[in-house]
């Protein structure tokens, strides 16, 4: 059969910008998919952009799935489609041959009548196929069913792909009829559509969606399309048309090359750099359908307000991109991305100096109303914001953070460390009473950074108070100076002790309070500064805070901290078996995990290590059927050669693993265990444990009691074993 390609679009209204690349995806994957389902294409994969917004050259054989989503349309092409499904051979169960033949072999009225249902009619009894159906044999009628044609299986397509697109918020609104059915109807779905197109080949496939029928054209650029409408002689032609008649980019891939390639441009020209953003690009990418990157300034005098309140009112309020120099300090020219190429671009520079104008005069004056109160006024205030119902106010949490971090900052750096927290902690949630927070709350922790700064405080409290939210998210830089540490570790510790403490444990894909990434922050600042705390004093340290409210989460709390260490470590690339192995013995000090990963990996690399975990795996299988035993070992009692050569061994290296593990040294000591391979092998081949004399059962057992405990100091070995 032969095959053309297929296009189709659909022209809305703008769609929201957030959601746009998804929309896009989606359409075309779910149209694809079900078309090839309908047997209309055979395998396919999707078209990707490399970031340069060029399309490599795809190697496969089958069709070729290109989505394109701009602001106001949700395309497909799609390469190597049938005009017409192939024809299926189908096979219909009718009833059993004693129901629809009689003793003389002619059909019942019974078979008659079914035969008549689908079609056929007596003619047909002859060539009705006999084959066993459980007990009995049954007739068959086979027939062969025509393919569907491209219409059909396209409105079928094109209805699943409207159905599934990924919508946050369904729109109704009205479309008048055609003639031959006046009146109107309600339309449902995302913003109201106002064209459709859909070319196999140059040939209209007549179907319809949304009230619309299908065509061969659709609308450019609301302002510089050279002709409206936009119309296409070929599936083929659908991009490079629209480009040109219509000044649309129809990729998002190849649109978001494209500002990027401008905004690099742009900022180079000024010896500047853009402020990377790969979300706003995402979002302005869907904002625009042909982009033009102008430069713009605001007044040098707004760049006494902090930087991060005017790069962030930017970018969040204008999707505009602001400038940094090579210090990284930002300056007064920003980059804009233009919908419109106007040769006279002064009118629109103008308009968005003018617009980003007042949101900077906003910050500013924010900025300097704030810095007329103190940090330390404000703490009074805490107490009259809720921080939760079952937990009190702020200022009830503020205390019980201090406490904490008081605690923690006396175990790390005895009173001067303590109090310097004490304070720090006192004051990290007053900025959220400031107007800058008040209108930024992603500015919280580092607005109170500058004013503490203001307020004469030192660095090292004001650093502290502006990272006590680290690390906020994955890949983010932990607190820069031991009181930010203690604080932030104190801040963590509040919000899961008290929350687990209450029955707020984040379920499934519901983590409301961010426990997770709580747990997370207190596990990466406890592993990676490598600090000399452990983990269940230091729960201890929280939950009295709290009073009555709570009950004691501390076991609960435990295992959420495991889990989550256990899922990091494995995305860092630690294997289940390495992983297992270490937190098997829930080691105190987080900050030794990463040590323990690396011995357990060098260990394992060794040619004793196999047999090693699969001797301590069957130790201890033996000593589970046994609680009596402890790890006293007789030597007069040790009378086979075999267990007198393993009591030696280890004697010499178990002395010599303990020194190396108490010197820290975890990689070395295990590796010591590995001369121990000959003599366990040597014990298990030639002695009986289980002796029937009690004193040698007794005896053997604590021999191995012992030597599972020595070899499991680092890591349990046994979750090495295959």
């Amino acid at each position: 059969m032969t095959t053309e390609n297929l296009l189709v679009e659909l022209f809305v209204e703008e769609l929201p910008p957030k959601v746009l690349r998804r929309l896009g995806e989606s359409f075309a994957d779910v149209l694809t998919e079900k078309l090839q389902s309908l047997g209309f294409v055979g395998g396919f994969t999707r078209a990707a952009y490399d970031a340069k917004g060029v399309k490599p050259v795809e190697a496969l054989q089958g069709s070729i799935c290109t989505a394109y989503a701009s602001p106001r349309r949700l395309a497909v092409h799609l390469t190597n489609v049938l005009a017409r499904a192939a024809d299926k051979a189908v096979s219909q169960k009718l009833m059993p041959v004693a129901v629809g033949l009689d003793a003389a072999g002619n059909a019942t009225p019974a078979l008659l009548k079914k035969l008549q249902a689908l079609g056929a009619g007596a003619s047909a009894v002859p060539g009705l196929k006999r084959a066993p159906d459980g007990k009995a044999e049954t007739l068959f009628f086979e027939s062969t069913v025509l393919g569907a044609t491209l219409a059909q299986g396209l409105q079928k397509a094109l209805h699943e792909a409207i159905t599934k697109l990924p919508i946050p918020k369904v729109m109704q609104y009205q479309l008048e009829r055609d003639c031959e059915l006046p009146g109107w109807t309600t339309v449902s779905f995302v913003r109201p559509a106002h064209g459709l197109v859909a070319l196999h080949g140059s040939t209209v496939v007549p179907v319809t969606a949304l009230g619309l029928r299908a065509g061969n054209s659709t609308h450019g650029h609301r302002f510089e399309a050279a002709m409206s409408p936009v119309v296409f002689a070929h599936a083929d032609d659908y991009a490079a048309i629209l480009a040109r008649d219509g000044a649309v980019i129809a990729s998002f891939s190849v649109r978001r090359a494209d500002i990027a390639r401008q905004l690099q441009a742009a900022a180079a020209a000024l010896g500047a750099q853009a402020v990377d953003d790969e979300a706003l690009l995402d979002e302005v990418t869907a904002l625009v359908e042909r982009p033009n990157v102008l430069t713009c300034r605001f007044e040098a005098e707004f760049l006494q307000v902090p930087q991060e309140c005017l790069i962030l009112t930017m970018k969040a309020n204008q999707k505009y991109f602001p400038l940094l120099d090579a210090a990284g300090k930002l300056s007064n020219q920003f980059l804009v991305v233009s919908n419109i190429s106007p040769a006279d671009p002064s009118a629109v520079i103008g308009g968005n100096e003018r617009v980003v104008r007042p949101r900077l005069a906003d910050a500013k004056f924010f900025f300097d109303q704030d810095r007329k109160k103190t940090l330390e006024s404000r703490v009074d205030g805490l107490s009259k914001v809720v921080y939760h119902n079952k937990l009190g106010s702020q200022g009830e949490r503020m205390a019980r953070v201090c406490a904490i971090a008081r605690a923690i900052g006396q175990l790390l750096g005895g009173d001067a460390l303590a109090d310097k927290a004490a304070l720090a902690a006192r004051l990290a949630k007053t900025d959220l009473l400031t107007d800058m927070v008040g209108e930024f709350p992603e500015l919280q922790g580092t607005m109170g950074g500058y004013y503490a700064r203001h307020d004469g405080l030192s660095a090292e409290i004001a650093e502290a108070i502006e990272d006590h939210y680290k690390p906020r998210f994955a890949g983010d830089s932990l607190p820069r100076n031991p009181v930010g540490l203690v604080v932030a570790l104190a801040d963590k510790l509040e919000t899961l002790v008290g929350m687990f403490g209450i029955g707020n444990l984040p379920t499934g894909d519901k983590d409301p309070f961010a426990l997770r990434r709580h747990a997370l922050g207190l596990i990466r600042i406890l592993t990676e500064r490598d600090l000399a705390l452990d983990v269940t004093p230091i729960l201890h340290i929280a939950v009295p805070t709290f009073g009555e409210p709570i009950t004691d989460p501390t076991l609960a709390l435990v295992d959420f901290l495991y889990d989550r260490l256990a899922g990091s470590l494995r995305e860092q690339g630690y294997s289940a078996q390495e992983v297992d192995a270490v937190l098997a013995l829930r080691p105190k000090r987080l900050g030794d995990v990463p040590k323990r990963l690396l011995a357990v990996r060098a260990f394992a690399a060794l040619p004793e290590s196999a047999a090693l975990a699969a001797a301590n795996k069957r130790i201890g299988n033996i000593l589970k059927k046994t609680d009596d035993v402890d790890a006293h070992v007789s030597p007069v009692l040790l009378q086979e050669p075999a267990e007198q050569a393993l009591f030696a061994a280890m004697q010499t290296v178990l002395s010599q693993a303990k020194d190396l593990f108490d010197a820290g040294d975890y990689t070395t000591s295990l590796q010591a265990l590995a001369a121990l391979r000959a003599p366990v092998d040597a014990f298990f081949e030639h002695v009986m444990v289980n002796a029937e004399q009690p004193d040698l059962r007794l005896n053997r057992l604590g021999l191995l009691k012992g030597l599972h405990a020595a070899m499991n100091h680092v890591a349990d070995l046994s979750k090495l074993a295959t």
